[in-house]
């Protein structure tokens, strides 16, 4: 298996080399998930060393929410949201590395978070965005975390079933803000300060709109044995029929589908939405999957 990734990422490197394109390739920026961190030897730091070997001369910045790896690791947690990526746009639009471009890979909330950037701030521009199991439509449930972090979900827990809308939890405990309560939609949608903000499911920022159909290619991934993400169709932007929670719809029979809301319809006839499924739990998939189906988009 080894061997079969090394030589799918030899592929790609040389058809890329001799293509005729720029020396340098696109930056890269990456956004960690609930209790990680950007530099963590086993997860983002990992990620961001495999891709800096597979494409030579890559400039990769892994996203630190605060001043050290405690301070990053505490505000995946406790830190809203949107001032979260205001923060990320304030830092990206200083970077003179970015300044013509970067593709962006975002993991478990970081997919929804990097997707809040493409929309919210265009400059510089985004090029391609992986999501590696983002809960674009939110979740209604909260699993296990890992290690250290399992005490901090079993309080999240219960502050969630007991008052994810008021305000206080919205404005402080992150994943309150796209957790999303199909039995009462309507609370949802007047309270959630940051999800049903970017999926514009109160009023329609064209903004949003524009920025997110600029992406030259949004990439869906869905990991099938996902025991992380409920649902793990918000992956894929499906969730549950507003009523109930048993019986999940696609995102085609969305409202934010049917109604282009964020210009997804438009996206998907042009091409430019991918749904990427891996047979794995929460992010976890295999460097031979990620040479041939995500270092494509990174060239």
């Amino acid at each position: 298996m080894a061997a079969l990734a090394f030589g799918l990422c030899l592929v790609v490197a040389f058809v890329a080399l001799s293509s005729g394109k720029s020396a340098l390739p696109p930056p890269l920026v990456i956004w960690h998930g609930m209790g990680d961190t950007c530099c963590n030897p086993f997860s983002m730091g990992a990620i961001k060393k495999m891709v800096e070997r597979k494409i030579p001369g890559i400039y990769v910045l892994s996203l630190m929410i605060g001043n050290s790896m405690a301070e990053d690791l505490k505000n995946s947690f406790f830190l809203n949201a949107n001032h979260q990526v205001e923060q990320v746009c304030e830092q990206l639009s200083k970077d003179i590395n970015l300044q013509d471009g970067y593709n962006a890979m975002g993991f478990s909330q970081g997919g929804q978070f990097l997707r809040a950037v493409a929309q919210r701030c265009p400059y510089p521009p985004m090029l391609n965005l992986i999501s590696f199991g983002g809960q674009h439509q939110g979740v209604f449930g909260i699993p296990q975390c890992p290690g250290e972090s399992s005490h901090i979900c079993d309080w999240i827990r219960k502050v969630l079933n007991t008052g994810a809308y008021s305000k206080a939890v919205q404005e402080h405990l992150v994943q309150a803000q796209y957790w999303h309560d199909p039995l009462n939609e309507e609370l949802y949608r007047n309270s959630s300060i940051f999800l049903a903000d970017i999926n514009q499911e109160r009023y329609l920022n064209e903004s949003y709109r524009k920025n997110l159909m600029a992406l030259k290619t949004f990439v869906l991934v869905k990991f099938l044995k996902d025991s992380m993400v409920d649902p793990a169709d918000s992956e894929w932007f499906g969730f549950y029929r507003p009523g109930q929670d048993k019986e999940i719809m696609p995102l085609q029979e969305s409202l934010i589908y049917t109604e282009d809301r964020l210009g997804l319809r438009e996206m998907d006839k042009a091409g430019q939405l991918v749904f990427l499924a891996s047979d794995g739990n929460h992010l976890q998939f295999s460097e031979s999957w990620f040479c041939s189906n995500i270092l494509p988009y990174l060239q």
